[in-house]
């Protein structure tokens, strides 16, 4: 492989290991069983589940192909790896190609309206209707 490739490709290949090795910390340690990992500061002081809370949750049964139980731990999170894993899979496919660095950088009304969809994914999953959200 050309050194240039190598090159291209180091940086979107360490965030995917970045990534790789912090789902598997996360299955390796599970977050059900107390004292492996702090609470929720928002919870803990208040009882209302911030559009984060489940995540390591999901994340630990993501890790473990359990796709309906990270659903359930925290739907937001799961859409978030997908995400991450098309913006990746778009990221190394350039590198490879040698096509320039896909930039990330949406305007701020896409920015607006990821804040408002975890506005509102925070406070349906903390009302009584929306308790199949909560973790």
């Amino acid at each position: 492989m050309p050194a240039s490739r190598v090159r291209r490709l180091a940086s979107p290949a360490l965030w995917l290991f970045s990534a790789a090795a912090a789902f598997a910390y996360v299955g390796a340690v599970d977050p059900n069983e107390p004292g492996h990992y702090p609470v929720c500061p928002l919870f803990r002081v208040t009882g209302i589940l911030c559009p984060g809370c489940g995540g390591l949750r999901s994340a630990h049964a993501f890790a473990h192909g359990d796709l309906l139980t990270a659903l359930g731990a925290n739907a937001l999170a799961v859409t978030g790896y997908f995400v991450f894993a098309g913006v990746m899979a778009v990221w190394l496919l350039r590198a490879w190609r040698g096509a320039p660095t896909p930039r990330f950088a949406p305007p701020a009304p896409y920015w607006w309206a990821l804040g408002g969809v975890a506005l509102v994914f925070s406070v349906v999953r903390n009302l009584p209707f929306g308790s199949a959200l909560a973790p």
